[in-house]
């Protein structure tokens, strides 16, 4: 039997969609702090992308263009550890 969840009230997701706009702004603003700030801003603000991305196309975009240039900066890192 495959039963269908009742429609969710509009109220009720954007409740939702504020919320995880709270939370993963102040998450990514945070990391943004942390660029001269001490902390681990490699890690807050991607994670701060990772929660907006739930709700938003925009963080998305730039969670997927943050990894790719991490991993291009991984790749240099290991070239030019091999070439020392």
């Amino acid at each position: 039997m495959n039963r269908v969840p009742p429609p969710r009230p509009s109220w009720l997701i954007w409740l939702r969609r504020i919320a995880i706009g709270i939370a993963g702004g102040t998450v990514l603003i945070i990391g943004i702090a942390m660029i001269v700030l001490p902390g681990p801003a490699f890690i807050m603000i991607p994670a701060g992308l990772a929660i907006l991305g739930l709700e938003f196309a925009w963080a998305r975009y730039w969670l997927r263009k943050t990894r790719a240039r991490a991993r291009l900066m991984t790749r240099a890192r290991a070239r030019a550890r091999r070439k020392t």
